[in-house]
């Protein structure tokens, strides 16, 4: 397993070790002592959810203003431009935004720490994407930072996503943080 540092010193790309012959592959998803090692993560996973989007879909910005959760995801079909956005007032980093291509090819991970937005598009024809969550979803703290804050920048691989109405909603980092 590799670990890629990024600009926001909390938020990780883990290339996993993937054994693979003619029969096909094993990697290892997930293992409690080498993650909490190597990321640091002192934290228990307490949900596993898998999603199913059609390209051109845009989910997020997602976070929960109470209760925050870290995200560990990943792509087991087909591929997405994956992003973390640091939210947190109080950090050297807030405001600035980290991306990766996660795929079912490159098999590439990355962790989302708690107290961060994210969210993802995709850009194949369809993608299945899972993650571990740290906290269980709460409908009563979810809270959506908008996608194209021009505050923040995020280069997208996408003009026009398709967003559902929630997110359409979203508001920009200085209206969610004045």
């Amino acid at each position: 397993m590799h670990i890629v540092e990024t600009r926001i010193p909390d938020v990780k790309i883990i290339q996993p070790k993937v054994f693979g012959d003619d029969r096909g592959f094993f990697l290892e998803t997930f293992e409690r002592k080498r993650y909490q090692e190597l990321l640091h993560i002192d934290l228990e996973f307490v949900q596993d959810n898998h999603s199913r989007s059609s390209q051109g879909v845009l989910r997020g910005l997602h976070f929960q203003n109470q209760n925050p959760q870290g995200k560990l995801v990943r792509v087991v079909r087909g591929t997405v431009f994956d992003v973390a956005v640091d939210i947190r007032p109080e950090s050297q980093t807030f405001g600035q935004w980290e991306g990766v291509i996660l795929s079912e090819e490159n098999k590439t991970q990355f962790w989302v720490p708690p107290g961060l937005a994210h969210g993802f598009v995709v850009l194949s024809d369809v993608a299945d994407f899972e993650y571990k969550c740290t906290d269980y979803y709460n409908p009563l703290y979810e809270s959506c930072l908008i996608w194209n804050d021009p505050e923040i920048g995020i280069e997208w691989p996408i003009d026009n996503p398709l967003l559902s109405d929630k997110d359409k909603k979203g508001k920009t980092l200085k209206e969610l943080f004045p």
